[in-house]
C-alpha cells in the first residue's frame, strides 16, 4: 500500500518582511499564515516545527494504539504531545530533537509493559523514522 498526502505553501517578500501561507490537502489548514515572526519571534501563526510536532504526536499515538491492540490492550485515553527543537548550528538551522510526552490510561496494563510498548511505538512510527533528530519519550501510565 502506498499513500500520498500533500501540503503546500506560498510566499512573497524577503525573509523577515515576507508573508506566507500553508495549506493541507485535507483543508484542515487553508492558506494559514506563517512567516519569520511566527517561526522565530513567537507571533501568532504557524511554523514548520509545530506542524512536525503535531504530526509526530499523532503518528506515535496511532502506532501505540496498534501495538496495544496486538498486546490485547485498549487505551481508555491517551494524551500525547511533542516538542520539536530548532537550533542554530554552523551552516544554518537544524531540527535537532523531538521530545514526545504521553499520559495514558490503559486498563490492564502494568508500567513495565506500557513502557516497552510505548518505546516500540516511538521507534516504529513513520514520523520517527523520517526524523534524523534525537527522539525521546516520557510516558506516564495513569491509574
Amino acid at each position: 500500500m502506498k499513500i500520498n498526502r500533500s501540503g503546500s505553501a506560498a510566499w512573497s517578500g524577503g525573509l523577515k518582511d515576507g508573508k506566507g501561507t500553508i495549506s493541507t490537502q485535507s483543508g484542515a489548514l487553508d492558506a494559514y499564515p506563517y512567516g519569520f515572526a511566527t517561526r522565530f519571534e513567537g507571533m501568532p501563526g504557524s511554523n514548520p516545527e509545530e506542524l512536525i510536532a503535531a504530526a509526530h504526536a499523532s503518528c506515535f499515538t496511532m502506532a501505540l494504539s496498534l501495538i496495544l491492540g496486538e498486546a490485547g490492550l485498549t487505551a481508555e485515553k491517551m494524551e500525547p504531545s511533542a516538542v520539536v527543537t530548532l537550533e542554530q548550528q554552523e551552516g544554518g538551522f537544524a531540527i535537532t530533537a523531538s521530545k514526545l510526552t504521553l499520559k495514558a490510561k490503559i486498563p490492564g496494563a502494568d508500567d513495565a509493559t506500557f513502557q516497552e510498548l510505548a518505546a516500540k511505538a516511538k521507534a516504529g512510527c513513520p514520523v520517527s523514522k523520517l526524523l534524523k533528530a534525537d527522539i525521546s519519550l516520557d510516558a506516564e501510565l495513569l491509574a
